[in-house]
């Protein structure tokens, strides 16, 4: 362990640290195992496989397109986004009113409209970036988790081979950005873990932590407060988005408890709840309300928006709620109708959705979406007379089909290793999971595990760190190990690269597309 370097006060990193003799038991196990020292060769993966990324995502972005019209769901918010460019920011179309999540997403697809006008390059630009920097924020979570870049190179690529995270990446929806946010969010949750940690450290070291049986207050902690401004961006993007919420906040407030109980806290569990639970739910759950409803700026600035001026409209009744202002309980009114739409959005027995899923098919990506397919003598490029060009949403089965596995693994090592990093890794992709189970009689699609699929590529780069093994534990076992996660990386890629033209809609032979759809739940 390298020597513990002291810190300005508690409250924030000096400028000049100083080197002080080796820490003890109780600061090594709060530091844990130092970042690597390869600053500049991580910076340079980062950026390389961002690259990467941004290139696959961006290649023939335009294509394919319904006769130069969107395609599936972009219907619903490439033209929204169009309206907010041209009213500044809000959303008016009275004569289709299918108006049913917040507004930055499509803010956001506006840009892309804003730049490129209105075609495929312009409303999926947006997208496309989100999906690169989601690959630059797995590489970097990942080096974090791990303490080692190869491993964050490692996500890296299985998050550009993901077929999910991009397909996504190329069309004009929502649930790139959401789960761009909440990824960033979690970022911000494992550096603020850090930084507690080196505070704690720096108590332990002044002989202060135990002037308290609760603990130490910690200061201001500017990552938690930038997790809580990700968070209402999330939840600004889909109402999901509130499930991180829930999920993040407790997860910081378990952080902080094991953080004090390893510093040698008395009461660490309550420490937690004295010291850090009121911050953190201001941090975590009053600034996402706060930044969720600034996301509503141009709504409020409006006089035409969609419902703005419900309560005047409907004349309803205030009750106790008269001191609202009636923006508010316009908003108000307006997302419980829209939430009640989407709580009653149920299947018809009779002629369900030819594409709709459940949440227990989510995890291997059993039933995948087709959002484009265009075939015959219009279709050329393939080498015959007939073609077919098609777009499927489909997770890369070498990573999907292993998210069981993974999961059971990750819960047993969480559970009886104590094992913080998989237990986080959990947290992030079950709350994008398991609150689908609650009302499984409405419809619900595959693009909604989309925010899932950064956390598989974290969980099987734990489990792929696990298998590679550390330097000291000899040369024959890492080399073995090293060469089960090449050919692991490299069925991935293959197996990437074998579906690429269904992502991309590359016109591809009838027998190929055959060929592509491997099980029945598929066709």
């Amino acid at each position: 362990m390298t020597a513990l370097l002291t810190r300005s006060s508690a409250g924030g990193v000096g400028r000049a640290p100083q080197i002080l003799e080796p820490p003890s038991d109780r600061e090594a196990a709060l530091l844990g195992r130092p970042m690597p020292g390869d600053r500049i060769r991580a910076l340079i993966v980062t950026v390389v496989l961002t690259a990467i990324g941004a290139f696959v995502r961006l290649v023939d972005l335009g294509a394919p397109t319904d006769k130069g019209t969107p395609v599936f769901d972009e219907k619903h918010y490439v033209p929204q986004a169009w309206q907010m460019l041209r009213n500044g920011g809000y959303e008016d179309n009275y004569g289709y009113e299918l108006v049913v999540h917040p507004p930055l997403a499509k803010q956001l697809i506006a840009i892309g409209e804003w730049l490129f006008g209105y075609n495929g390059w312009g409303w999926r630009f947006s997208a496309a970036v989100a999906g690169a920097l989601i690959v630059l924020l797995t590489v970097r979570i990942a080096r974090r988790l791990t303490r080692s870049t190869l491993l964050g190179a490692v996500a890296g690529v299985l998050v550009i081979c993901d077929g999910v995270l991009h397909l996504q990446s190329r069309m004009g929806m929502l649930d790139i950005f959401i789960a761009l946010f909440v990824l960033a969010a979690f970022a911000c949750l494992l550096c603020d873990r850090d930084q507690v940690r080196e505070r704690l450290a720096i108590a332990v070291r002044a002989g202060w932590v135990d002037a308290s049986p609760y603990g130490p207050r910690l200061g201001f902690r500017w990552w938690r407060f930038g997790a809580g401004v990700l968070l209402g961006l999330a939840t600004a993007v889909k109402w999901s988005g509130a499930y991180w919420v829930v999920a993040f906040g407790l997860l910081i407030v378990v952080f902080d408890a094991t953080a004090r109980k390893t510093a040698g806290v008395r009461r660490p569990w309550v420490g937690a709840v004295r010291q850090d639970l009121l911050p953190a739910v201001w941090n975590i759950g009053v600034i996402s309300v706060l930044v969720y409803l600034g996301s509503w700026w141009a709504w409020f600035a409006s006089e035409t928006a969609t419902d703005r001026h419900y309560v005047e409209i409907t004349d309803a009744d205030a009750g106790a709620f008269a001191f609202v202002p009636e923006a508010l309980r316009s908003l108000f009114l307006y997302t419980t109708n829209v939430l009640d739409f989407h709580s009653n959005l149920l299947t018809p027995e009779d002629d369900p959705h030819p594409w709709e899923s459940k949440p227990w098919t989510w995890p291997m990506g059993l039933r995948p979406m087709l959002y484009f397919y265009e075939a015959g003598p219009e279709v050329t490029g393939c080498g015959e007379s007939e073609c077919v060009s098609a777009t499927m949403l489909i997770g890369t089965p070498a990573m999907w089909w292993l998210s069981l596995p993974v999961l059971g693994w990750g819960l047993w090592r969480a559970v009886f290793r104590s094992d913080w990093r998989y237990g986080a890794v959990l947290v992030g992709y079950l709350a994008g999971l398991l609150p689908w189970f609650l009302n499984i009689d409405r419809q619900m699609y595959f693009f909604y595990a989309t925010p899932l699929a950064p956390f598989l590529a974290l969980g099987l780069t734990l489990v792929l760190g696990q298998i590679l093994g550390s330097a000291r534990d000899g040369y024959e076992r890492r080399g073995t190990g090293l060469l089960v996660l090449s050919l692991y990386l490299g069925l991935v890629v293959a197996n990437f690269a074998w579906l690429w033209p269904i992502l991309v809609g590359d016109p591809i032979t009838y027998d190929r597309w055959q060929a592509e759809l491997w099980l029945p739940s598929w066709r």
